[in-house]
Parts: C-alpha cells; structure tokens; sequence
C-alpha cells in the first residue's frame, strides 16, 4: 500500500474513532468498533484526549489478546453505575467465542492458526469481525462478532480435509491463559533491540529493522526507536514473530551486563 494510501486509511479510521467516541456521549450509550489489529490500537491510543467525547476500554476475549474491541464509554454511565471501572461483563461487547472440534479427534489433521483462519474468512467473513484464534488440545477458540456466530456455525463444517463442529460459549465462561516460556539472559541495556534479541534469538541488525520499520508494538503502542527502554511489565508484540512480556531486571554480571528475564508466549 502507498504512503498516501496508508495516511488516507489512518485518517478515515480516526474519524470513525471520533464518531463512535460522539455518539456515545450524544445518546449517553457505549459504542464499539470492530476488533482492531495492533497498527489499528496504536492508532486509537494515538489520538489526542481533548478530541475524545469518552473514555475508551478494549478487550479481546482474555488477557493479552492481540486482537481487541474497543468500546467508547460515556462518562455519565461512570457515575450511575458508582464505578471508577466497568468489567467487560457490565461493558457488554458484542461478541462471543466459537469452540471449533474436530469431529473425529483420532482422525483430525494437526490445525494450524492460519487454517483456521483461512477456513472462516472463505466464508465471506471479513477479518475485523473475528478477534483472536488460540488453540486449546485439537480444539480451537475463536472470538466473533455476534453478527457473524450464526453464519460460522452452520457453514463451517470443514477445516483443511478434517470435519468440524462448532459451539457457543459465552466469553465469561472462558479462563484461556496463553502458554509462554521464561528465558533469562544478560543485555548490556534495558534497550528494545536488546531484548527483541533476547528473545526471538536473532541479530539486532534484523531487529533493529523491524523496529524502523513499524512492527513492534509496545501495550499496543507503535515505537520505531532501537533505544526505546520497556518497563518491567510491558508487552512486547513483533509481527510475524510474536511476543513477550519483560519481567523484569536485577544484578549485574561480573561484565557489568544486566540480568534480565522475559516470557515468551508460545
């Protein structure tokens, strides 16, 4: 895509973003836009308070999903409710998730994300209204506008070559938590390259490109700059490569290089 129409596509977006932000305190209601992908967040998260009529919450189905709703809020709903914060539940986000089965487990083939992926977008679903696809075992959940759970369950009857059935499960009764796996390592700095680095095994000069060229995310936020120092806590997201959260650094080696330790989520 041109860098013209790359602009032309931020600028329609943040529009949108500013309506839905309007409406929701015009008719005192929560609006939502479809599930955003992490260039889509970075964009929201970009834009300045003062043009913002609500608060804005997103969730994704569970913790650390990559893909998020975000819901705009008005500020009055705050004060009835004698809240500070609303839970998802009370939010009310118009989606759900699908459990996709195989339906003979001892002949299904081993799913990959992109298969699944592929399956319900050949339905003529468009992508911002799925969120999240996660394996759990041979089963796979994935988070859908509610639009679209009635289409997904009668249509989807396949994946690759393996028969699938589908069910509803409500997003309350999911307690899906991503696998990851720790690595401890030394960096001479808390620098993004440096733990990019630590964690995916590669060169910093392929990583350091990767971050020029805008597809490291930090908590959703788009940062371009090698020297850029995560706080313990933060999520780390590469496209193409996946993420991590920094735990933490403490100690210094006989070299004077850092202990560090990140989960990487697998």
């Amino acid at each position: 895509m041109k860098e013209t129409d790359q602009n032309k596509e931020s600028q329609n977006l943040e529009k949108r973003f500013l309506e839905l932000s309007k409406t929701a305190y015009q008719r005192d209601i929560i609006t939502f836009s479809d599930f955003l992908n992490l260039n889509e967040q970075n964009i929201l998260h970009m834009l300045p308070k003062e043009k913002l009529s609500s608060r804005i919450v997103s969730f994704g189905g569970y913790d650390l999903a990559e893909r998020q709703m975000a819901a705009f809020i008005p500020e009055a709903l705050y004060l009835r409710y004698g809240k500070e914060e609303l839970s998802a539940e009370e939010i009310g986000y118009p989606f759900c998730a699908l459990r996709i089965s195989p339906l003979n487990a001892r002949f299904a083939e081993e799913l990959t994300h992109r298969d699944y992926l592929g399956a319900v977008l050949s339905l003529g679903i468009d992508r911002s209204r799925t969120g999240d696809i996660v394996r759990e075992g041979q089963d796979a959940l994935i988070f859908v506008h509610r639009t679209m759970t009635g289409l997904i369950r009668e249509e989807l009857v396949r994946v690759r070559h393996t028969s699938v059935t589908t069910e509803e499960i409500s997003l309350f009764e999911i307690h899906y938590v991503p696998s990851y796996e720790e690595i401890r390592g030394t960096v001479a700095s808390v620098r993004l390259d440096s733990l990019l680095s630590l964690a995916f095994s590669q060169s910093r000069t392929r990583l350091t490109g990767l971050i020029e060229g805008a597809k490291v995310y930090v908590n959703g936020r788009l940062v371009t700059t090698n020297g850029y120092q995560p706080s313990e806590g933060d999520v780390v997201s590469v496209r193409g490569l996946g993420k991590f959260r920094f735990e933490y650094a403490g100690g210094r080696t006989r070299k004077n290089r850092l202990n560090v330790v990140i989960s990487r989520y697998v």
